[in-house]
C-alpha cells in the first residue's frame, strides 16, 4: 500500500463530515488534505483507542519526534510521507502539526475544563489549528481568512463536545465547563453515571441550550470574520460548517437526547449538504 493509499483509506473510513467536504476540492489540493486529515486522525484514535494513559503518551511522544524527522527528511510513517511533499506548497508548518498532538496531549492530561477560557484553548489547538491548516489548503489569499477559520474551528469542536457528551462520559470525560455546570446545578455524576432516565432533565436541557447558543453564536461570528474574496476557495470550510451546523440544529430538535445516544447524519445528507454548499458558492 502506498502513502496516498493508506491515508484515503484512513479519510474514508472514519466517514467524517470532513470527508465528504472535501470531496470536491481540485485533486492537489484533495490530496493534501485527504493526508493532513489522516495525520489528524492518527494522533487522535492515539487518546481514543489506547486505553493505557502511559501508552497512549509514549505514542503521542513518539508522533512528536516523527513530525519533527519529517521536516527535516527523515519520515519514517505513511502519513508523513504522503503529507509532507504538500508541505511548502500550502504552508504547512511542523508548529501546527505539533500544536494538534499537544492538543490530544491534554486528553490524556485533563478530563475536566473549569471554565469556558480554559476549554476555548483545547478547542484551539484540536480544531483551531486544524482549521487554518485547512484554509491554507483550501487557497487562503486573505489574512483574516485565518481569524475566520479559527471560529469556525471552535464552532465545530463545540458541536462535537454537545454531540459526544454521552460518549465522553463513557470514557471518563467531560468537556462541559464545569463553572457552567454550576451555574445550571447539573453534576457531574448524572453525566458519568447516566441512569434512567439517562440523566436527563430540564437543568440538563438548559445547560445544553446554552451551550447550542454558544455554538450558534460561534457560527455566526466566523461566517462574518469570513472575507468575500476567499469565499469562493473556503467552499469546503463552508460546506463543513451547513453540515455541522445541520447536526446540531437536529440535536437541538430532539432535545439534546445526547446521553444515552450519538446523533448523526446519513452519508446520503452530508453529500447532499456538501453538493449544495458548492453549488451555491459558485
Amino acid at each position: 500500500m502506498t502513502p496516498e493509499q493508506y491515508v484515503q483509506d484512513k479519510a474514508a473510513k472514519s466517514g467524517s463530515s470532513f470527508y465528504y467536504a472535501f470531496r470536491f476540492l481540485p485533486p492537489p489540493q484533495r490530496t493534501a488534505i485527504t493526508a493532513f486529515y489522516a495525520f489528524c486522525r492518527e494522533v487522535d484514535d492515539v487518546v481514543d483507542e489506547v486505553h493505557d494513559p502511559g501508552i497512549a503518551a509514549t505514542k503521542l511522544a513518539w508522533w512528536r519526534k516523527e513530525v519533527a524527522g519529517a521536516f527535516v527528511g527523515r519520515a519514517s510513517h505513511p502519513v508523513m510521507h504522503a503529507l509532507l511533499p504538500h508541505a511548502a506548497a500550502y504552508s504547512i508548518e511542523a508548529a501546527q502539526l505539533l500544536a494538534v498532538i499537544e492538543g490530544c496531549e491534554m486528553d490524556l492530561q485533563q478530563s475536566r475544563y473549569l471554565d469556558f477560557t480554559s476549554l476555548a484553548r483545547y478547542c484551539h489547538l484540536v480544531a483551531g489549528v486544524v482549521g487554518e491548516v485547512a484554509a491554507n489548503i483550501f487557497g487562503r489569499n486573505q489574512p483574516a481568512t485565518i481569524a475566520y477559520a479559527h471560529q469556525l474551528g471552535l464552532a465545530m469542536q463545540l458541536t462535537n463536545i454537545i454531540r459526544d457528551v454521552g460518549d465522553d462520559a463513557r470514557r471518563g470525560r467531560i468537556y462541559l465547563p464545569v463553572n457552567e455546570l454550576k451555574q445550571f446545578d447539573v453534576k457531574a455524576s448524572e453525566l458519568l453515571e447516566r441512569k434512567a432516565p439517562w440523566g436527563y432533565s430540564e437543568r440538563f436541557t438548559s445547560l445544553m441550550r446554552f451551550q447550542a447558543e454558544r455554538a450558534h453564536r460561534c457560527y455566526d461570528e466566523a461566517l462574518a470574520l469570513l472575507p468575500a474574496a476567499d469565499r469562493r476557495t473556503q467552499r469546503p470550510g463552508l460546506a463543513m460548517a451547513q453540515i455541522y451546523r445541520t447536526l446540531l440544529r437536529e440535536i437541538e430538535a430532539d432535545n439534546f437526547q445526547v446521553l444515552h445516544q450519538r446523533v448523526a447524519l446519513t452519508p446520503l445528507r452530508k453529500v447532499w449538504i456538501a453538493m449544495h454548499t458548492h453549488w451555491r458558492e459558485r
